[in-house]
Order: C-alpha cells, then structure tokens, then sequence
C-alpha cells in the first residue's frame, strides 16, 4: 500500500555527518537525494529553504565552503546530500581536484542514490560543468530536477523565457528532468520542488 505523501518532510532534516569522501558515509542503504551545483548557485539557500530550516546548511559568504559531502536525514534510511560546488570557487586548483574527486565517486558509486538536484543561478544556466552533470545523470536513468535559482532577479517574463529556453534544450536528452523556476528569497517554486523530491523518496519506497 502506498505510503501517503505527508509521510515524507523534509522539515524534519537534521544534520547527521560531514564527510571528506564517500568511505566515510552512513551505510550505502536506503534512499538518498543529492544536490549538486555550482559554488555560486545557492545551494545552501535552497536547501534552507526547502527544509524550512534557516540554519540548516551554512551559508557562507565566500561561494564554494562546502568542501564536504553533508548528510541530512529526513526519516530512517532517507537522505539528502549535500555535495561539494564546483566550478568558480577561490580556492587552490588542488583543494578543487581533491572536492570533485569527492564528488565524482559520489554520483558514481552511491548505489542510495535515487535523485539529483541541479542548482543553477536563472541568469547563467547550463554551464558545461552543469551540462555534464545532468547528461551523466540522463545516462545513468537518475531523475533530475533542474532548478533555476535566483529567479528573483529576473521579471516573471525573462523568468518564464528563460525555464522555458532550458526545458527546450534538455529536453532533447529524452531524460526525466523536470526544470523549476526557484527563489529561495520569494520562495518560488518552493512547493514544487517539494514535491518532486518527497515523490522521490516515496516511488522508491513502494518498489
């Protein structure tokens, strides 16, 4: 019997361990929803803000501080990860190679893997790196959900124009991406962002 969907908040997260790579992460059981994006795209906010926690990922005012993968748990055996920004950050090309190292083993070895949040600032999406990430992802027959951040920035026009311009292009990847407008000052898109991730956990359940 399904599992009703207010079963899944993702207003219960709490933090549960930072880890430098994937050897020291929870047991590889269980469902995990990953973020990813670049170091400047608000991760932390979004985040934040759909677990309505304002403290929950710490917010740095230097893009590219998250230097480890972080782990939430929302209920038994069900995650949100947090994983290392790539791209922009100011920071020695070494400590860059050693974070999408860790990023790189994540996305291909978690086998709790079950989803993938791509976080892109509205104004500037699909960067190479970004486009490598959701191509991996398409090839790997993970769900992604593409959310355009500070899509405050934007008039509701250029907002419209432009999540309408990137679902064009990645719908040619013919895979399930679903691409979402989002605030996290406005809280645009909260909602559906929401839901799409609780969907997640929930279909994986019902396996």
């Amino acid at each position: 019997m399904p599992l009703p969907s207010s079963a899944i908040h993702l207003s219960k997260a709490t933090f549960t361990i930072s880890a430098p790579d994937i050897r020291k992460l929870p047991e590889d059981t269980g469902i995990e929803v990953a973020f990813a994006g670049r170091s400047n795209a608000g991760k932390s906010s979004a985040l934040n803000t759909l677990t309505n926690q304002r403290g929950l990922a710490r917010i740095s005012k230097t893009p590219g501080r998250t230097q480890l993968i972080n782990v939430f748990e929302i209920a038994e055996n069900k995650r949100l990860i947090d994983l290392p920004g790539y791209g922009f950050a100011k920071v020695p090309l070494e400590m860059k190679k050693k974070w999408q190292k860790a990023l790189g083993e994540y996305l291909e070895k978690r086998e709790s893997l079950k989803g993938l949040v791509i976080l892109m600032d509205i104004r500037h999406p699909l960067k190479d790196l970004d486009m490598d990430l959701i191509e991996w992802a398409v090839d790997s027959e993970l769900p992604v959900l593409a959310l355009l951040t500070k899509s405050d920035k934007l008039s509701q026009g250029k907002r419209s124009a432009e999540v309408l311009k990137v679902k064009k292009i990645l719908a040619e990847l013919n895979g399930d991406i679903k691409v979402q407008a989002f605030s996290s000052l406005k809280y645009t898109g909260t909602e559906q962002a929401n839901a799409v991730i609780c969907d997640w956990f929930l279909t994986e359940t019902e396996q």
